[in-house]
Parts: structure tokens; sequence; C-alpha cells
């Protein structure tokens, strides 16, 4: 069986990964279970560059078919931000918390909450020099306060209106219906499929 390594040090999102690439025909596995993965440097202006990054240094690092993803959350009052840097927003090491916090507090009065997340999802194959990358978008809106306990990162601010409901407010298999990276791991996933076959 092949193998897909999955370049993130983040086991949230390797849980929903690894739920989501079922109908790849691989196993899907975390960088960090391989061993002393590098450090990428997410220095990159744009999602696709941070994904197409850590893809290709952990793709060479392992020998490997990788998959690498980024996230950011683009709010219009804010003119995109906190976009490329959503991770890090209210520093290098914030918590999931001190980024919402701080978005909640940037929002404040705003009348227009209207955000989207969006998901960069590269795919590198070291083997044969094949790149490539897939991208999915969920709109929503801020909210003034978190609701929820589920989720990681932004999710109990961002409310997803035909849902009615924030994205903490959801289970993991809810949300994998409607999300930006589930939209884009779909994608990837049939991708994939046909990469493999």
């Amino acid at each position: 069986m092949r193998r897909i390594v999955l370049a993130t040090g983040n086991r949230d999102k390797v849980r929903e990964l690894q739920e989501l690439f079922v109908a790849v025909n691989a196993e899907v596995v975390p960088a960090f279970d391989l061993g002393d993965a590098p450090d990428v440097v997410e220095d990159g202006q744009t999602l696709e560059e941070n994904a197409l990054k850590k893809a290709r240094e952990i793709a060479a690092w392992c020998g490997q078919i990788c998959v690498a993803d980024d996230t950011g959350l683009e709010v219009d009052a804010l003119d995109g931000a906190p976009g490329v840097y959503a991770a890090r927003y209210a520093g290098e090491d914030a918590s999931y918390a001190d980024n919402c916090s701080k978005l909640v507090s940037e929002m404040a009065g705003q009348a227009n909450r209207s955000a989207r997340f969006r998901t960069v999802m590269a795919m590198v194959d070291p083997s044969t020099g094949t790149e490539t990358t897939v991208d999915g978008v969920l709109e929503g809106e801020v909210l003034g306060a978190p609701k929820g306990g589920k989720g990681f990162g932004y999710d109990p601010v961002f409310f997803v209106p035909e849902q009615g409901r924030s994205l903490a407010e959801m289970t993991l298999e809810e949300k994998n219906q409607i999300s930006h990276r589930a939209r884009a791991a779909r994608a990837m996933a049939a991708l994939l499929v046909d990469y493999l076959a």
C-alpha cells in the first residue's frame, strides 16, 4: 500500500484529514510519526506558497508523497486580515483562544461581519516531481463572542449562516461535511485516487 505523509504537527488537523482521506487507497500518516521531521518556516506571502513549501520540504525529507495545507481566515471588514497570518494573529506563540480574542476585539462595532475560511492543499511526489494544489472555501460571519466547545482555531467565533451555528457547535462529522478544509481535502482525495490508480 502506498503511503501519504501529512506535513503538519497539528494533531487536530491530522485527525480531520485521516477521516477525509478514507477513500484514498493509501496509508495516511503524519510526518511526526516517521521521526524528527524538520520544522518548515511558513514565510510565504500566500496560502499556496506556504502549502507548497511544507509539502516540498517534508517530501524531500521522507522521500514519499506528501500533502500539506495552509488555511487563512479572510475578514472583509479587516481588508482580508488575518489571512495567511491566521495561526499567529495574536503573536508567534498565541493560543487558539488568544487569536479568537484578538479577532473579536478588532471586530467590535463592525457592521460587516462577513468572512471566509480558505484552505489551499498541496501534493508533492518527489519520485516524479509532480506538484499540484487544490483549494476549499467556507463563507461565514465573525461572531461577537465564542459559541460552542468543539473544533479548534477560530471555530468558536466563525458562524455558518446556512447551518445557524458556529463551527465549534458542530460535531467533527458535521464540520467535515461543509468545512473549507473538508472541501479542499475532498478535492485532494479525488485527485489522489486518480493519481494512485
